[in-house]
């Protein structure tokens, strides 16, 4: 059998994979969002502030919830206090919060007001 002690620097890893990949993908989205407006302003020259904003908003949203993968990984699995369930807690209501405003932000309705108004999700 393993023992748990053995497992916490294997998770260790796995959280710092994750939190590694949720800066990847925002940065990497920020840069995304960069080329797509640079394409839209030279062929175009409209909406590009829209595009830049919408695309950058859901790489943010990606990579809060890659990075909330990694805060209950680290509670669960290497520091399960009761402490930590709280601020783990804390975060998870503050990006929550975060998320829900940034697709409020993009989309222009609640994402629950999507599938209403002919839209996906």
């Amino acid at each position: 059998m393993i023992q748990v002690a053995a497992l916490k620097p294997v998770m260790q890893g796995v959280v710092l994979f994750f939190e590694v990949a949720g800066v990847v993908v925002i940065l990497g989205g920020f840069l995304l969002a960069l080329g797509r407006a640079a394409r839209q302003w030279r062929s175009k020259g409209t909406a590009v502030f829209e595009t830049l904003r919408a695309t950058f908003g859901r790489s943010i949203l990606l990579g809060l919830e890659i990075l909330i993968a990694a805060d209950l990984v680290r509670t669960i699995t290497v520091e399960l206090t009761l402490r930590n369930l709280g601020v783990l807690a804390a975060l998870i209501g503050i990006r929550t919060v975060l998320s829900l405003s940034l697709e409020v932000e993009i989309d222009g309705q609640w994402p629950w007001r999507r599938t209403e108004n002919g839209g996906t999700g």
